[in-house]
């Protein structure tokens, strides 16, 4: 590296050795230019001795051409002595991720992110061999995780590979590399945030609501399967449903103690947890288990179109005599379209419905504090269900729908990919309510009873002018 190419403080470095031969070149250059001027204005061959000369510099500079792009050493004509941005780039500053280009990268070049997991060899030498692989195919490694194992160590990438390189071929030269047990799939924008910072905001957003711990571990995890279960009665106190205070860890399966004493379970087909994953996960239950059952406080307003306003809020078990004079006013019809049938003691599920752990529910109420509407939001496992229950004298009115919009949102904003509501084929008003979303969807009915599934997207995100509006009353966390 010249010089003039280093540089000190974001500035080029000149040296007064480098001034001097410059001054020199230009004196050496002016006394030449003298002597030939001399030559051709007064000697008696001075015209031939000038075309000599120009013949001269013109085979030099052909010579030299010619030379330069025999042996590469010719830059080319627009080379300034930079790098360009993205040559032999490996990975960009933790939490400063450049944004992804709509189809294609930093240079131009179309590419596909991918997050890609293998085993390697614990020893000096096996990452830079993979690391090797990966760059011969111009592949960027934007992040790398590692997870140790008793032997070896399981390394998480998010790789920027060309559009034209596909999965088989990255996972072939990374089995080259020395990688096991390789597993990739497409990655997108969201997975360019750093660990560390992803599970700070993934505990914050536990810390604020009860509600985010399966939304919470879904995100940490990957994609995967969680189910809250209740545990039978233990006979020595130390153990729930058969697993320990510490959890369980079975290859794809996570079991950990439930904060309410039940147990929850984390299924994930194909890719084994890790003791790190299972560490994290952990953390997070117990962060929830201490900080005990929350809500968020906060309302916002309804405006009826006949006239009169209306709180929506969160609501939590401390509602459940609220939502049991609720039911109290119902009529065995409405029930009966809710609940699907015959309607018992009401103590058999409220509390499961109003649960954080299991869901969000929102709550529409009168000013003078009765509850007339609730709407459910259920994890069910990878799946979600939205349910409506408006007392009969405020039907008809547009709660139904303005509740249904709202969840959805909050569905959506949770990152589901669908929600589905159960009813009876005869219940017109819950079908409506779903096609005034204005999303794809699915219908499915055996023996009258009739599932409609909404499709998700970003469109739902926005679905009504009640996202931005909850979005801001409640902190985020509806």
């Amino acid at each position: 590296m010249s010089d003039v190419t280093r540089a000190k403080h974001g500035r080029p470095v000149r040296h007064w050795r480098r001034d001097m031969v410059e001054l020199a070149a230009l004196f050496t250059a002016v006394a030449a230019a003298d002597t030939v001027a001399q030559l051709v204005g007064h000697g008696p061959d001075g015209p031939v001795l000038l075309v000599v000369s120009a013949i001269a510099l013109v085979a030099t500079a052909g010579f030299h051409l010619w030379w330069s792009r025999r042996h590469g050493h010719a830059p080319p004509a627009d080379d300034t002595g930079a790098r360009p941005p993205c040559a032999g780039r490996l990975a960009e500053p933790a939490g400063r991720t450049a944004p992804e280009r709509p189809g294609g990268s930093d240079c131009g070049v179309d590419s596909v992110l991918w997050r890609m997991r293998t085993t390697v060899r614990d020893e000096p030498g096996s990452l830079a061999a993979l690391c090797a692989a990966l760059a011969d195919r111009r592949v960027d490694i934007l992040s790398l995780q590692t997870h140790p194992l008793g032997e070896g160590t399981v390394d998480e990438f998010l790789l920027r590979a060309p559009a034209g390189v596909e999965a088989p071929e990255i996972t072939r030269a990374v089995a080259r590399a020395g990688g096991s047990g390789s597993w990739i799939e497409r990655a997108d924008a969201h997975d360019l945030v750093d660990a560390p910072t992803r599970v700070l905001e993934l505990a914050t957003r536990t810390a604020l609501d009860a509600a985010e711990l399966p939304l919470a571990l879904r995100r940490l995890l990957g994609r995967c399967t969680i189910r809250s279960l209740p545990a039978p009665p233990d006979g020595d106190g130390r153990e729930a449903g058969g697993v320990p205070v510490e959890g369980v860890l079975e290859d794809t399966v996570l079991r950990l103690r439930a904060p309410e004493g039940g147990v929850i379970t984390v299924e994930r087909p194909y890719l084994p947890f890790t003791p790190t994953e299972f560490a994290r996960a952990r953390a997070l239950v117990e962060l929830d288990t201490r900080l005990g059952p929350r809500v968020p406080r906060g309302g916002d307003v309804l405006s009826l179109p006949e006239g009169g306003d209306l709180t929506v809020r969160r609501a939590g078990t401390h509602d459940v005599e609220a939502a049991r004079a609720m039911h109290a006013r119902c009529s065995a019809r409405t029930l009966g379209l809710r609940y699907h049938g015959p309607v018992g003691d009401a103590d058999r599920y409220l509390g499961h419905l109003l649960s954080p752990r299991f869901g969000r529910t929102l709550a529409v109420q009168t000013p003078s504090g009765r509850v007339v509407g609730l709407g459910h939001l259920l994890w069910d496992g990878d799946e979600t269900e939205v349910a409506l229950l408006v007392e009969d004298a405020w039907q008809r009115r547009g709660i139904g729908g303005e509740l249904l919009r709202r969840l959805v949102a909050m569905a959506a904003e949770a990152g589901c990919a669908s929600v589905y509501a159960v009813t009876q084929s005869s219940n017109t008003g819950m079908v409506a309510a779903m096609r005034g979303l204005g999303l794809p969807l699915d219908y499915q009915i055996e023996e009258g009873t009739l599932v409609v599934t909404a499709r998700l997207d970003r469109a739902a995100a926005g679905t009504g002018a009640a996202y931005d509006r909850t979005q801001e009353r409640y902190g985020g966390r509806i």
